[in-house]
């Protein structure tokens, strides 16, 4: 079974911080990119950051950069999404994914960052964000 399982959302302050997790079981996390994604009530579902297999090649969302770090750690097979200075459109449920690596690199050297959600092939069932004071 090839499994994605988010964690580390909850209910925030703006300015604060949250850390999410993403663990991944049922394949060779080696192969695969991951990106995260959120979908806010009544919109679509958009792209917020994807690192490459190897963690060499991070990609960030305009509304992101500089707020929002991701990472990851292949071998305890778990990605992480760190959130820093969270405002209230934050708000979402953020979902991670994987893309084969090829797939990866071959859509970020033609058009740019993967953000196409239908080029991830697995997802994870999503973990609340709320920013709120």
């Amino acid at each position: 079974q090839l499994q994605l399982v988010e964690s580390g959302g909850g209910l925030v302050q703006p300015g604060g911080s949250l850390r999410l997790s993403c663990a991944i079981s049922g394949f060779n996390l080696d192969y695969y990119a991951i990106g995260w994604f959120r979908q806010a009530p009544g919109k679509e579902r958009e792209g917020v950051s994807c690192i490459s297999s190897s963690g060499g090649s991070v990609q960030l969302a305009d509304s992101v950069k500089g707020r929002f770090i991701i990472s990851r750690d292949n071998a305890k097979n778990t990605v992480y999404l760190q959130m820093n200075s969270l405002k209230p459109e934050d708000t979402a449920v953020y979902y991670c994914a994987a893309v084969p690596s090829d797939v990866f690199h071959k859509v970020l050297a033609g058009i740019g960052p993967p953000w196409d959600p239908s080029e991830y092939d697995y997802w994870g069932q999503g973990t609340q964000v709320t920013v709120s004071s």
